[in-house]
């Protein structure tokens, strides 16, 4: 009980140090929880300001007139300028995966379910995820810088001022191509995955590319291809939607554009991590095996 005691003279000691004039702590809580909640606070109003700022590029993108040039362009850049990075990226997968579960597999004597692992393993799940992180590297920091430089050099306002709407020609295109891209490219990565990872398999021991797909191949339904391939459009509707919505609140000069850049990257592909999650659950059900 003494000690208890001398616990509590001391911390009365204490904060009659802290107040000598006798400070009001009620007040000095207040602010000490609101300084607490000032990140969560922030958090709530960054949701809020993406989800205006999603209805405005939704509403611009089924309006008239429609910015078609514009839209190729994108797509062009953002599908064929990606295509060669994602084609590297699904090739050294699929040798990853070859190389990796031929070891595990002899181990239970399933070596022969090697073709079938990496062609599950590579349209089900690596293909897509790897695709969509990949361009975002590029995407996503690409179209941050570029509106970023557009935000803080006022060509934004300009074209605002000229009755261009930058939601339409900027944002919309962007997004679009975005969701129309990813998709394209994850089975171009998928093809390429497969493709190396029967090379890397054929190097260790022999086998021809038909009875590799044709091994691999047994027992895939559309199913199994269709809702992952077609799942990277959501990542690409995130990516989009989250790159033009840093790059054209961008503040501060070339600081500010370098910050947008790093931004629209990490928090794009963090949000396409968390939205495969859900959307694997979501295909488990509609789509059961």
């Amino acid at each position: 009980m003494p000690l208890y005691l001398s616990i509590i003279v001391l911390a009365i000691a204490a904060g009659g140090i802290a107040q000598p004039h006798g400070g009001n702590w009620p007040g000095q809580w207040k602010a000490f929880w609101l300084e607490a909640a000032s990140p969560f606070r922030q958090f709530i109003q960054w949701c809020g300001e993406l989800a205006i700022f999603f209805g405005r590029v939704a509403r611009a993108a089924v309006s008239r007139p429609y910015e078609f040039r514009e839209l190729i362009r994108q797509m062009d850049s953002i599908g064929a300028k990606s295509l060669p990075l994602v084609a590297l990226a699904g090739a050294a997968t699929g040798v990853v995966l070859s190389l990796q579960t031929r070891d595990s597999l002899a181990r239970f004597g399933a070596k022969s379910l090697l073709p079938s692992v990496i062609i599950f393993s590579l349209i089900k799940e690596s293909g897509p995820i790897l695709t969509a992180l990949v361009v975002s590297g590029r995407v996503a920091a690409g179209i941050g810088a570029e509106l970023g430089s557009m935000k803080v050099t006022e060509q934004i306002d300009a074209m605002d001022a000229s009755a261009v709407d930058p939601y339409k020609y900027l944002a919309a295109t962007r997004v679009v191509a975005c969701i129309l891209m990813l998709p394209l490219l994850t089975a171009i990565s998928d093809v390429c995955g497969i493709l190396m990872g029967w090379v890397s398999a054929t190097l260790a021991e022999p086998i021809s590319l038909r009875l590799f797909l044709n091994v691999g191949l047994n027992g895939v339904r559309f199913n199994d291809f269709l809702p992952p391939t077609l799942k990277t459009a959501v990542f690409g509707l995130i990516m989009g939607t989250v790159a033009c919505f840093q790059g054209m609140r961008t503040r501060g000069g070339t600081a500010g554009v370098g910050r947008a850049t790093t931004s629209a990257v990490v928090i794009s592909s963090l949000m396409i991590i968390v939205a495969d999650v859900i959307l694997v659950r979501l295909i488990l059900v509609f789509f059961p095996s």
